[in-house]
């Protein structure tokens, strides 16, 4: 997909939320001259602009190696921390104070990252850490960690999250 189909996506996603707007079409730019080593150098001032006024200003670390599907959501950007082996589907919302990342394992080692599906909605304060799977038409509620894998069309909440409810009208607590 090119660069406007995603740009135009991301900006109708954020209607009326002119802070994500202008985070988003930053970050797609960066991910544009990312591809090629001589944007990289041609842009080179635009990608220290980048991380000194979306990462370190703002408070919005999304990084320009990063797959974020269209229609990325960013509500109330602050201290969101995404990494960059992590995989965003479509029409995913990130909130404020957003960490999804990888963890460290016993042997000092690092895990994979997560991966998220389509349209999952996180909350606020919510840790996503480790070699998961987030499924897709998840809600993950505020404040959650989530260090195991989520399944399609469920609600999760907690610490650690557990699934709530599930899309067919039955309440599981795990």
């Amino acid at each position: 997909m090119s660069f406007f189909t995603y740009l135009f996506q991301d900006w109708k996603a954020n209607r009326r939320n002119i802070k994500g707007q202008l985070i988003l079409l930053c970050f797609r730019l960066v991910q544009v001259f990312n591809r090629y080593t001589a944007l990289k150098i041609i842009f080179i001032l635009y990608l220290i602009w980048y991380r000194v006024t979306i990462e370190w200003f703002l408070g919005v670390e999304l990084p320009r190696k990063l797959t974020a599907g269209k229609g990325l959501i960013i509500y109330h950007g602050q201290a969101l921390v995404v990494n960059q082996g992590v995989v965003l589907g479509e029409n995913c919302v990130l909130r404020n104070s957003v960490t999804v990342g990888h963890k460290k394992l016993p042997n000092g080692t690092f895990s994979r990252c997560p991966r998220i599906g389509n349209n999952v909605d996180i909350g606020a304060n919510v840790c996503i850490i480790g070699d998961i799977t987030v499924g897709n038409n998840v809600i993950i509620g505020a404040g959650s960690v989530v260090t195991k894998d989520v399944p399609d069309n469920c609600t999760v909440v907690g610490n650690p999250a557990r699934i709530l409810e599930k899309k067919d009208d039955t309440v599981h607590l795990i």
